[in-house]
């Protein structure tokens, strides 16, 4: 079944969809979690963005497993790192709106360029509306090609992670 890549104007209910996951992890996962993070797009106010929250839970290393337990008790889905060393991925809970949980360590290295990339999205709206635009016109030639819409926003997210 296609699910074509669609970027959506800005939507002032993302931070409380975030919230309101935030809530519902920490009561499942309790005080193993470090912090829970709003990443990707959808957590850069005023961002355009494919109209699905992304959260990370933050765990010291010793306890990724024992969040992972807690996790799919509640119906997650855990799905392995899906070829991304320093975090664990999740499917939704059947019957939840589309959303992506993810489970890193302190120290992963993919962690810490999320939130790198995301922080500079929301210090610079020169960066930010770049990166719409770069997002938009992928989506549109890679409508329906997950992985070359992602490969092709990877220059630009290294980079900016890096700045």
């Amino acid at each position: 079944m296609p699910d074509p890549i669609v970027i959506v104007d800005y939507d002032e209910s993302w931070p409380l969809e975030f919230e309101r996951l935030r809530v519902r992890t920490a009561a499942a996962v309790g005080d193993l979690a470090v912090v829970i993070e709003h990443i990707g797009s959808t957590a850069v106010p005023g961002l355009a963005a494919k109209p699905v929250i992304d959260l990370v839970v933050v765990v010291e290393r010793r306890n990724v497993q024992g969040a992972i337990k807690l996790l799919s008790a509640i119906g997650y889905v855990h799905q392995g790192n899906l070829g991304v060393e320093g975090r664990e991925a999740f499917r939704a809970p059947e019957g939840d709106r589309k959303h992506h949980l993810y489970v890193s360590p302190t120290d992963s290295e993919e962690l810490r360029a999320q939130l790198a990339f995301r922080d500079r999205l929301r210090e610079s709206h020169a960066l930010a509306a770049e990166y719409e635009a770069l997002k938009r016109e992928l989506a549109s030639r890679f409508r329906d090609d997950r992985i070359g819409y992602t490969d092709a926003k990877t220059d630009f997210v290294t980079t900016a992670s890096r700045a």
